[in-house]
Protein backbone atom coordinates (compact mmCIF):
# COMPACT_ATOMS: atom_id res chain seq x y z
CA UNK A 1 0.00 0.00 0.00
CA UNK A 2 1.52 3.39 -1.19
CA UNK A 3 -0.91 5.68 1.09
CA UNK A 4 -0.04 5.47 4.49
CA UNK A 5 -2.90 3.20 6.17
CA UNK A 6 -4.99 4.90 8.44
CA UNK A 7 -8.03 3.21 10.36
CA UNK A 8 -10.36 4.68 12.93
CA UNK A 9 -12.59 3.79 15.75
CA UNK A 10 -15.45 6.29 15.95
CA UNK A 11 -17.87 4.69 19.30
CA UNK A 12 -20.34 7.06 20.17
CA UNK A 13 -19.84 7.48 24.24
CA UNK A 14 -24.21 6.49 24.91
CA UNK A 15 -22.75 3.46 27.46
CA UNK A 16 -20.58 1.38 28.20
CA UNK A 17 -18.85 -0.42 24.92
CA UNK A 18 -20.01 -3.50 24.20
CA UNK A 19 -17.00 -6.50 23.35
CA UNK A 20 -18.87 -6.71 19.89
CA UNK A 21 -17.43 -3.16 20.05
CA UNK A 22 -14.19 -4.08 21.47
CA UNK A 23 -13.74 -6.36 18.62
CA UNK A 24 -14.45 -3.59 16.31
CA UNK A 25 -11.45 -1.80 17.64
CA UNK A 26 -9.41 -4.82 17.81
CA UNK A 27 -9.59 -5.53 14.08
CA UNK A 28 -9.33 -1.99 12.90
CA UNK A 29 -5.77 -1.74 15.63
CA UNK A 30 -4.35 -5.64 13.72
CA UNK A 31 -5.05 -4.33 10.24
CA UNK A 32 -3.45 -0.86 10.79
CA UNK A 33 -0.28 -2.58 12.75
CA UNK A 34 -0.05 -5.43 10.09
CA UNK A 35 0.22 -2.14 7.36
CA UNK A 36 2.67 -0.38 9.48
CA UNK A 37 -0.13 2.21 10.10
CA UNK A 38 -1.99 4.14 12.85
CA UNK A 39 -5.35 3.70 14.69
CA UNK A 40 -7.22 6.72 15.58
CA UNK A 41 -9.64 6.68 18.44
CA UNK A 42 -12.40 9.10 17.10
CA UNK A 43 -15.77 10.25 20.00
CA UNK A 44 -19.20 10.92 17.78
CA UNK A 45 -20.96 12.84 20.38
CA UNK A 46 -23.03 15.06 18.12
CA UNK A 47 -26.19 13.22 19.45
CA UNK A 48 -25.86 15.17 22.59
CA UNK A 49 -29.44 14.00 23.87
CA UNK A 50 -27.92 10.44 24.17
CA UNK A 51 -24.71 11.65 26.00
CA UNK A 52 -24.07 9.36 29.22
CA UNK A 53 -21.35 11.31 31.53
CA UNK A 54 -18.05 8.67 31.66
CA UNK A 55 -18.85 6.80 28.74
CA UNK A 56 -16.05 8.62 27.05
CA UNK A 57 -13.27 7.46 29.60
CA UNK A 58 -14.93 3.78 30.35
CA UNK A 59 -13.75 3.40 26.07
CA UNK A 60 -10.75 4.64 26.39
CA UNK A 61 -10.46 2.60 29.28
CA UNK A 62 -11.04 -0.87 28.28
CA UNK A 63 -8.93 -0.01 24.99
CA UNK A 64 -5.96 0.08 27.10
CA UNK A 65 -6.69 -2.59 29.21
CA UNK A 66 -7.15 -4.59 26.30
CA UNK A 67 -3.66 -3.36 24.63
CA UNK A 68 -5.18 -1.92 21.85
CA UNK A 69 -3.22 1.69 22.46
CA UNK A 70 -4.55 4.62 19.74
CA UNK A 71 -2.21 6.60 18.10
CA UNK A 72 -4.59 9.65 17.80
CA UNK A 73 -7.42 10.38 19.69
CA UNK A 74 -8.75 12.22 23.00
CA UNK A 75 -5.97 13.40 25.50
CA UNK A 76 -3.00 11.93 22.46
CA UNK A 77 -3.60 14.93 19.93
CA UNK A 78 -2.01 14.48 16.43
CA UNK A 79 -2.12 16.42 13.61
CA UNK A 80 -5.95 16.08 12.64
CA UNK A 81 -7.73 16.84 15.68
CA UNK A 82 -9.39 17.53 17.42
CA UNK A 83 -10.94 14.17 17.80
CA UNK A 84 -14.61 14.82 19.54
CA UNK A 85 -17.00 15.10 16.92
CA UNK A 86 -18.54 18.27 18.92
CA UNK A 87 -15.64 19.63 18.83
CA UNK A 88 -15.40 20.13 15.24
CA UNK A 89 -18.83 20.90 14.99
CA UNK A 90 -18.13 23.99 13.01
CA UNK A 91 -16.71 22.45 10.74
CA UNK A 92 -19.85 20.51 9.11
CA UNK A 93 -22.02 23.65 7.77
CA UNK A 94 -19.40 24.23 5.17
CA UNK A 95 -19.32 21.08 4.46
CA UNK A 96 -23.65 20.75 4.13
CA UNK A 97 -23.57 23.96 2.15
CA UNK A 98 -20.93 22.87 -0.27
CA UNK A 99 -22.95 19.82 -1.32
CA UNK A 100 -26.26 22.71 -1.59
CA UNK A 101 -23.74 24.49 -4.13
CA UNK A 102 -23.04 21.44 -6.43
CA UNK A 103 -26.74 20.43 -6.85
CA UNK A 104 -26.24 17.45 -4.35
CA UNK A 105 -28.49 18.67 -1.64
CA UNK A 106 -31.01 20.69 -1.03
CA UNK A 107 -32.91 23.11 2.27
CA UNK A 108 -35.87 21.28 3.14
CA UNK A 109 -38.72 22.92 5.48
CA UNK A 110 -40.94 19.92 6.13
CA UNK A 111 -42.18 20.09 9.80
CA UNK A 112 -42.45 16.23 11.78
CA UNK A 113 -46.13 16.61 11.90
CA UNK A 114 -45.98 17.01 8.34
CA UNK A 115 -44.58 14.06 8.03
CA UNK A 116 -45.99 12.39 10.15
CA UNK A 117 -49.11 12.73 8.53
CA UNK A 118 -47.48 11.30 5.28
CA UNK A 119 -46.36 8.54 7.09
CA UNK A 120 -49.65 7.57 8.24
CA UNK A 121 -51.31 8.14 4.87
CA UNK A 122 -48.75 5.93 3.03
CA UNK A 123 -49.51 3.14 5.97
CA UNK A 124 -53.25 3.13 5.67
CA UNK A 125 -52.71 2.30 1.81
CA UNK A 126 -50.22 -0.30 3.14
CA UNK A 127 -47.43 1.75 1.57
CA UNK A 128 -44.22 2.38 2.94
CA UNK A 129 -43.32 6.77 3.17
CA UNK A 130 -39.74 7.35 1.85
CA UNK A 131 -38.72 11.14 1.11
CA UNK A 132 -36.91 10.66 -2.58
CA UNK A 133 -36.65 11.15 -5.88
CA UNK A 134 -40.51 10.27 -6.24
CA UNK A 135 -42.17 12.58 -3.87
CA UNK A 136 -40.27 15.38 -2.79
CA UNK A 137 -41.06 18.26 -6.14
CA UNK A 138 -44.51 17.67 -3.85
CA UNK A 139 -42.61 18.55 -0.65
CA UNK A 140 -41.83 21.24 1.05
CA UNK A 141 -38.23 22.12 0.00
CA UNK A 142 -35.96 24.08 -2.06
CA UNK A 143 -36.58 21.96 -5.17
CA UNK A 144 -40.43 22.75 -4.97
CA UNK A 145 -39.88 26.20 -3.87
CA UNK A 146 -38.82 29.29 -5.61
CA UNK A 147 -35.11 31.08 -4.78
CA UNK A 148 -36.76 33.82 -3.44
CA UNK A 149 -39.05 32.12 -0.71
CA UNK A 150 -36.35 29.82 -0.06
CA UNK A 151 -33.99 32.40 0.67
CA UNK A 152 -36.66 34.67 2.77
CA UNK A 153 -37.51 31.65 4.74
CA UNK A 154 -33.73 31.03 5.98
CA UNK A 155 -33.16 34.73 6.81
CA UNK A 156 -36.60 34.08 8.98
CA UNK A 157 -34.85 31.80 10.96
CA UNK A 158 -37.76 28.79 9.74
CA UNK A 159 -36.07 25.24 11.15
CA UNK A 160 -34.94 23.14 8.08
CA UNK A 161 -32.28 20.11 7.10
CA UNK A 162 -30.47 19.28 4.79
CA UNK A 163 -31.20 17.06 2.66
CA UNK A 164 -28.92 14.73 0.49
CA UNK A 165 -30.08 14.55 -3.14
CA UNK A 166 -29.98 10.95 -4.21
CA UNK A 167 -30.29 10.26 -8.42
CA UNK A 168 -33.14 8.43 -9.70
CA UNK A 169 -32.55 5.37 -12.02
CA UNK A 170 -28.71 4.43 -11.05
CA UNK A 171 -26.92 1.37 -10.31
CA UNK A 172 -24.31 1.43 -7.56
CA UNK A 173 -22.12 -0.44 -7.71
CA UNK A 174 -20.08 -0.76 -4.35
CA UNK A 175 -17.13 -2.76 -2.87
CA UNK A 176 -16.67 -4.18 0.14
CA UNK A 177 -13.05 -6.34 1.11
CA UNK A 178 -15.38 -9.02 2.80
CA UNK A 179 -18.32 -9.11 1.07
CA UNK A 180 -17.45 -8.11 -2.78
CA UNK A 181 -19.02 -5.81 -4.96
CA UNK A 182 -22.43 -4.83 -3.91
CA UNK A 183 -24.78 -3.70 -6.41
CA UNK A 184 -27.72 -1.09 -5.45
CA UNK A 185 -30.74 0.37 -7.11
CA UNK A 186 -30.43 4.66 -5.89
CA UNK A 187 -34.37 4.10 -6.70
CA UNK A 188 -34.92 2.42 -3.44
CA UNK A 189 -32.85 5.01 -1.13
CA UNK A 190 -34.16 8.37 0.89
CA UNK A 191 -33.05 11.52 0.35
CA UNK A 192 -31.35 11.17 3.91
CA UNK A 193 -30.86 14.02 6.27
CA UNK A 194 -27.36 15.30 6.99
CA UNK A 195 -27.56 18.73 8.50
CA UNK A 196 -29.73 20.39 10.72
CA UNK A 197 -30.59 23.91 11.39
CA UNK A 198 -29.13 23.76 15.24
CA UNK A 199 -26.15 23.27 13.56
CA UNK A 200 -24.93 19.83 14.62
CA UNK A 201 -24.42 17.30 11.69
CA UNK A 202 -26.17 14.00 11.36
CA UNK A 203 -23.68 10.86 11.77
CA UNK A 204 -23.99 10.10 7.79
CA UNK A 205 -22.33 14.09 7.05
CA UNK A 206 -19.81 14.57 10.09
CA UNK A 207 -18.70 10.91 9.67
CA UNK A 208 -17.54 11.54 5.69
CA UNK A 209 -16.22 14.29 6.34
CA UNK A 210 -13.93 13.47 9.34
CA UNK A 211 -13.30 10.29 7.93
CA UNK A 212 -11.79 12.85 4.81
CA UNK A 213 -10.13 15.67 6.97
CA UNK A 214 -8.46 12.55 8.89
CA UNK A 215 -7.42 11.33 5.69
CA UNK A 216 -8.72 7.54 6.89
CA UNK A 217 -7.87 4.83 4.28
CA UNK A 218 -9.93 2.09 4.91
CA UNK A 219 -13.33 1.85 6.73
CA UNK A 220 -13.89 -1.26 9.00
CA UNK A 221 -16.67 -1.02 11.07
CA UNK A 222 -19.94 -3.35 11.98
CA UNK A 223 -22.36 -5.14 9.50
CA UNK A 224 -24.97 -2.83 10.82
CA UNK A 225 -23.76 0.28 8.98
CA UNK A 226 -23.64 -1.63 5.64
CA UNK A 227 -27.39 -0.02 4.39
CA UNK A 228 -25.48 3.10 4.71
CA UNK A 229 -22.11 2.04 2.36
CA UNK A 230 -24.66 3.59 -0.86
CA UNK A 231 -25.00 7.07 0.76
CA UNK A 232 -21.40 7.18 2.00
CA UNK A 233 -20.52 6.41 -1.63
CA UNK A 234 -22.33 8.85 -3.02
CA UNK A 235 -21.51 11.54 -0.69
CA UNK A 236 -18.14 11.14 -1.21
CA UNK A 237 -18.39 10.98 -4.75
CA UNK A 238 -20.43 14.21 -4.32
CA UNK A 239 -17.73 15.87 -2.57
CA UNK A 240 -15.15 14.62 -5.37
CA UNK A 241 -12.72 12.85 -2.34
CA UNK A 242 -11.84 9.65 -2.86
CA UNK A 243 -13.49 7.26 -0.80
CA UNK A 244 -11.85 5.01 1.69
CA UNK A 245 -11.65 1.15 1.02
CA UNK A 246 -14.76 -0.34 2.84
CA UNK A 247 -14.87 -3.66 5.17
CA UNK A 248 -18.10 -4.51 7.08
CA UNK A 249 -18.00 -7.16 9.87
CA UNK A 250 -20.04 -10.00 10.44
CA UNK A 251 -22.26 -9.90 13.58
CA UNK A 252 -21.52 -11.47 16.74
CA UNK A 253 -24.29 -13.80 17.56
CA UNK A 254 -25.94 -15.12 20.97
CA UNK A 255 -24.89 -18.40 21.88
CA UNK A 256 -28.43 -19.86 21.25
CA UNK A 257 -31.18 -19.04 19.56
CA UNK A 258 -30.95 -16.69 16.90
CA UNK A 259 -30.22 -12.86 16.50
CA UNK A 260 -27.15 -10.90 17.72
CA UNK A 261 -25.39 -11.09 21.29
CA UNK A 262 -26.95 -8.66 23.42
CA UNK A 263 -26.35 -7.77 27.26
CA UNK A 264 -29.32 -9.57 27.82
CA UNK A 265 -27.77 -12.76 26.93
CA UNK A 266 -24.94 -12.44 29.21
CA UNK A 267 -27.36 -11.72 31.98
CA UNK A 268 -29.42 -14.54 31.05
CA UNK A 269 -26.45 -16.71 30.85
CA UNK A 270 -24.22 -15.68 33.23
CA UNK A 271 -21.10 -14.31 31.43
CA UNK A 272 -19.88 -11.13 31.12
CA UNK A 273 -20.47 -9.13 27.77
CA UNK A 274 -18.69 -6.23 28.66
CA UNK A 275 -14.82 -5.38 28.84
CA UNK A 276 -14.92 -3.54 32.42
CA UNK A 277 -17.80 -3.47 34.13
CA UNK A 278 -20.35 -0.71 34.43
CA UNK A 279 -22.88 0.22 37.08
CA UNK A 280 -24.46 -3.28 37.90
CA UNK A 281 -22.66 -5.23 34.81
CA UNK A 282 -19.78 -7.23 35.63
CA UNK A 283 -17.26 -6.78 32.83
CA UNK A 284 -13.93 -9.04 31.45
CA UNK A 285 -11.51 -7.83 33.40
CA UNK A 286 -13.48 -8.24 37.10
CA UNK A 287 -14.92 -11.34 35.72
CA UNK A 288 -11.08 -12.42 36.34
CA UNK A 289 -9.93 -12.85 32.31
CA UNK A 290 -6.89 -11.96 31.57
CA UNK A 291 -7.00 -9.20 28.59
CA UNK A 292 -4.67 -10.88 26.58
CA UNK A 293 -7.33 -14.21 26.69
CA UNK A 294 -10.07 -11.92 25.61
CA UNK A 295 -8.21 -10.68 22.70
CA UNK A 296 -7.82 -13.89 21.70
CA UNK A 297 -10.87 -15.36 21.53
CA UNK A 298 -12.25 -12.19 20.37
CA UNK A 299 -9.67 -12.09 16.85
CA UNK A 300 -11.34 -15.85 16.46
CA UNK A 301 -14.82 -14.73 16.32
CA UNK A 302 -15.75 -13.69 12.77
CA UNK A 303 -11.99 -14.25 11.46
CA UNK A 304 -10.31 -17.54 10.29
CA UNK A 305 -6.38 -17.65 10.26
CA UNK A 306 -6.19 -20.59 8.30
CA UNK A 307 -4.73 -22.95 10.49
CA UNK A 308 -5.76 -25.57 13.74
CA UNK A 309 -3.75 -21.91 15.77
CA UNK A 310 -5.75 -21.24 18.48
CA UNK A 311 -3.30 -19.23 20.60
CA UNK A 312 -2.27 -16.02 19.52
CA UNK A 313 -0.46 -13.34 21.31
CA UNK A 314 -1.14 -9.88 20.27
CA UNK A 315 2.02 -9.43 17.73
CA UNK A 316 1.19 -12.69 16.15
CA UNK A 317 -2.26 -11.47 15.84
CA UNK A 318 -0.66 -8.85 13.93
CA UNK A 319 1.68 -10.91 12.01
CA UNK A 320 -1.15 -13.24 10.90
CA UNK A 321 -4.41 -10.42 10.49
CA UNK A 322 -6.09 -10.78 6.79
CA UNK A 323 -8.88 -8.77 6.82
CA UNK A 324 -9.99 -11.35 3.37
CA UNK A 325 -10.09 -13.98 6.06
CA UNK A 326 -12.90 -12.25 8.16
CA UNK A 327 -15.80 -14.18 7.69
CA UNK A 328 -19.34 -12.97 6.02
CA UNK A 329 -21.48 -14.37 8.18
CA UNK A 330 -21.84 -14.27 12.07
CA UNK A 331 -19.54 -15.25 14.36
CA UNK A 332 -21.13 -17.66 17.50
CA UNK A 333 -20.22 -16.34 20.69
CA UNK A 334 -19.63 -19.43 22.99
CA UNK A 335 -18.73 -18.38 26.54
CA UNK A 336 -17.44 -22.14 27.64
CA UNK A 337 -14.66 -21.42 25.24
CA UNK A 338 -13.90 -17.90 26.55
CA UNK A 339 -13.47 -19.71 29.59
CA UNK A 340 -11.17 -22.01 27.83
CA UNK A 341 -9.14 -19.24 26.54
CA UNK A 342 -8.44 -17.92 29.78
CA UNK A 343 -7.60 -21.26 31.30
CA UNK A 344 -4.99 -21.67 28.63
CA UNK A 345 -3.46 -18.06 29.05
CA UNK A 346 -3.57 -18.80 33.09
CA UNK A 347 -1.44 -21.83 32.60
CA UNK A 348 0.73 -20.22 30.74
CA UNK A 349 1.83 -17.81 33.32
CA UNK A 350 4.68 -17.68 35.54
CA UNK A 351 3.73 -19.05 38.73
CA UNK A 352 5.21 -16.04 40.71
CA UNK A 353 2.92 -13.83 38.22
CA UNK A 354 -0.34 -14.98 39.38
CA UNK A 355 1.54 -15.74 42.88
CA UNK A 356 1.29 -12.14 43.10
CA UNK A 357 -2.46 -12.09 41.93
CA UNK A 358 -3.36 -14.62 44.37
CA UNK A 359 -1.67 -12.69 47.31
CA UNK A 360 -4.25 -10.03 47.06
CA UNK A 361 -6.90 -12.87 47.74
CA UNK A 362 -5.27 -14.46 50.03
CA UNK A 363 -5.15 -10.74 52.10
CA UNK A 364 -8.95 -10.39 51.47
CA UNK A 365 -9.16 -13.72 53.18
CA UNK A 366 -7.24 -12.51 55.85
CA UNK A 367 -4.57 -15.08 55.58
CA UNK A 368 -1.22 -13.84 57.21
CA UNK A 369 0.61 -14.32 54.10
CA UNK A 370 3.86 -12.81 55.54
CA UNK A 371 3.95 -15.47 57.90
CA UNK A 372 5.27 -17.90 54.69
CA UNK A 373 7.76 -18.65 53.88
CA UNK A 374 8.66 -15.96 50.49
CA UNK A 375 8.06 -19.02 47.46
CA UNK A 376 5.28 -20.36 49.31
CA UNK A 377 2.62 -19.22 47.66
CA UNK A 378 4.23 -19.76 44.44
CA UNK A 379 4.86 -23.02 45.18
CA UNK A 380 0.97 -23.73 45.96
CA UNK A 381 -0.02 -21.64 42.49
CA UNK A 382 2.35 -24.44 40.83
CA UNK A 383 0.39 -27.70 42.33
CA UNK A 384 -3.02 -26.50 41.96
CA UNK A 385 -3.05 -23.65 38.47
CA UNK A 386 -4.26 -26.56 36.42
CA UNK A 387 -7.27 -27.31 37.83
CA UNK A 388 -8.17 -23.57 37.72
CA UNK A 389 -9.78 -21.43 35.06
CA UNK A 390 -9.47 -18.21 36.94
CA UNK A 391 -7.26 -16.95 39.28
CA UNK A 392 -10.20 -16.44 41.56
CA UNK A 393 -10.32 -20.38 41.46
CA UNK A 394 -7.14 -20.81 43.87
CA UNK A 395 -9.05 -20.15 47.23
CA UNK A 396 -11.24 -23.35 46.58
CA UNK A 397 -8.71 -25.03 45.00
CA UNK A 398 -6.04 -24.51 47.74
CA UNK A 399 -7.56 -23.06 50.86
CA UNK A 400 -6.17 -25.94 52.91
CA UNK A 401 -2.85 -24.72 52.29
CA UNK A 402 -3.55 -21.96 54.55
CA UNK A 403 -5.71 -23.28 56.99
CA UNK A 404 -6.50 -26.77 58.79
CA UNK A 405 -10.02 -27.97 57.80
CA UNK A 406 -12.66 -26.47 60.13
CA UNK A 407 -15.38 -29.26 58.74
CA UNK A 408 -14.80 -32.46 56.49
CA UNK A 409 -17.07 -33.08 53.35
CA UNK A 410 -20.30 -35.01 54.48
CA UNK A 411 -20.28 -37.83 52.08
CA UNK A 412 -16.70 -38.30 51.66
CA UNK A 413 -16.43 -38.81 55.66
CA UNK A 414 -19.07 -41.84 55.65
CA UNK A 415 -17.38 -43.47 53.07
CA UNK A 416 -13.75 -43.46 54.25
CA UNK A 417 -14.19 -42.88 57.74
CA UNK A 418 -14.45 -46.62 59.21
CA UNK A 419 -14.49 -48.08 62.98
CA UNK A 420 -10.42 -48.84 62.39
CA UNK A 421 -9.61 -45.59 60.92
CA UNK A 422 -8.98 -43.46 64.20
CA UNK A 423 -6.73 -46.68 65.20
CA UNK A 424 -4.52 -46.83 61.68
CA UNK A 425 -4.25 -42.93 62.07
CA UNK A 426 -3.00 -42.88 64.93
CA UNK A 427 -0.48 -45.61 64.30
CA UNK A 428 0.64 -43.37 61.31
CA UNK A 429 0.73 -40.26 63.49
CA UNK A 430 3.87 -42.00 65.59
CA UNK A 431 5.42 -43.16 61.97
CA UNK A 432 5.26 -39.15 60.54
CA UNK A 433 6.64 -38.15 64.25
CA UNK A 434 9.54 -40.32 63.43
CA UNK A 435 10.93 -38.84 60.25
CA UNK A 436 13.28 -35.88 60.18
CA UNK A 437 13.61 -35.41 56.34
CA UNK A 438 9.79 -33.99 55.48
CA UNK A 439 9.88 -33.93 51.93
CA UNK A 440 7.46 -35.26 49.64
CA UNK A 441 9.41 -37.96 48.11
CA UNK A 442 10.96 -39.09 51.40
CA UNK A 443 7.74 -39.22 53.50
CA UNK A 444 5.57 -40.99 50.52
CA UNK A 445 7.85 -43.59 50.40
CA UNK A 446 8.25 -44.01 54.47
CA UNK A 447 4.63 -44.35 54.56
CA UNK A 448 3.95 -46.48 51.71
CA UNK A 449 6.37 -48.85 52.97
CA UNK A 450 4.81 -48.79 56.53
CA UNK A 451 1.34 -49.67 54.64
CA UNK A 452 3.12 -52.45 53.35
CA UNK A 453 4.84 -53.78 56.48
CA UNK A 454 1.11 -52.98 58.02
CA UNK A 455 -0.40 -55.41 55.94
CA UNK A 456 -2.87 -52.77 54.97
CA UNK A 457 -4.48 -51.82 51.72
CA UNK A 458 -3.78 -47.83 50.70
CA UNK A 459 -7.84 -47.77 50.44
CA UNK A 460 -7.33 -47.84 54.27
CA UNK A 461 -5.10 -45.18 54.79
CA UNK A 462 -4.67 -42.79 51.79
CA UNK A 463 -8.74 -41.55 51.17
CA UNK A 464 -9.11 -41.25 55.19
CA UNK A 465 -5.24 -39.18 55.13
CA UNK A 466 -6.09 -36.90 52.41
CA UNK A 467 -9.85 -36.38 54.17
CA UNK A 468 -8.45 -35.10 57.35
CA UNK A 469 -5.92 -33.54 55.69
CA UNK A 470 -7.69 -31.32 52.79
CA UNK A 471 -11.27 -31.33 54.65
CA UNK A 472 -12.53 -32.93 51.21
CA UNK A 473 -11.01 -35.38 48.52
CA UNK A 474 -10.05 -32.69 46.05
CA UNK A 475 -6.40 -31.61 45.89
CA UNK A 476 -2.77 -32.21 43.86
CA UNK A 477 -0.16 -35.20 45.07
CA UNK A 478 -1.16 -35.96 48.98
CA UNK A 479 2.53 -35.80 49.89
CA UNK A 480 3.36 -32.44 48.42
CA UNK A 481 0.05 -31.05 50.31
CA UNK A 482 1.75 -32.54 53.51
CA UNK A 483 5.14 -31.29 52.83
CA UNK A 484 4.32 -28.07 51.68
CA UNK A 485 2.54 -27.89 55.11
CA UNK A 486 4.67 -29.45 57.60
CA UNK A 487 4.95 -32.48 60.18
CA UNK A 488 3.76 -30.56 63.00
CA UNK A 489 0.62 -29.51 60.61
CA UNK A 490 0.35 -32.89 59.40
CA UNK A 491 0.04 -34.22 62.54
CA UNK A 492 -2.29 -31.93 64.12
CA UNK A 493 -4.40 -31.80 61.54
CA UNK A 494 -4.69 -35.96 61.81
CA UNK A 495 -5.24 -35.52 65.49
CA UNK A 496 -8.06 -33.11 65.26
CA UNK A 497 -9.77 -34.84 62.70
CA UNK A 498 -9.69 -37.92 64.96
CA UNK A 499 -11.60 -35.66 67.52
CA UNK A 500 -13.90 -34.41 64.81
CA UNK A 501 -14.85 -37.17 63.21
CA UNK A 502 -15.52 -39.91 66.94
Amino acid sequence: MSQRVRVRFAPSPTGPLHIGGVRTALFNYLFAKKHGGDFILRIEDTDQNRYVEGAEQYIIDALNWCGLAFDEGPGLQGDHGPYRQSERKHLYKEYAETLIAKGKAYYAFDTSESLDAHRKGHEAEGKTFIYNWHNRLKLDNSLSLSPEEVKNRLESGEDYVVRFLTPPDEKLHLKDLIRGTIEIDTNILDDKVLFKSDGMPTYHLANIVDDHLMEITHVIRGEEWLPSLALHQQLYDAFGWKAPEFAHLPLIMKPVGKGKLSKRDGEKLGFPVFPLSWKESEGYKEAGYFPEAVVNFLALLGWNPGTEQEIFSLQELIDTFSIERVNKSGARFDPDKTKWYNQQYLQSKDDKELAALYAEILKSKSVAVDDKPKDYIEKVVGLIKERAVFVSDFWDLSDYFFEAPTSYNEKAAKKQWKADTPDILNRLVSVLESIEDFSSAHVETTVKAWIGEEELSFGKVMPPLRLVIVGDMKGPHLFDIMAMIGKTDSIARIQKAMTALA
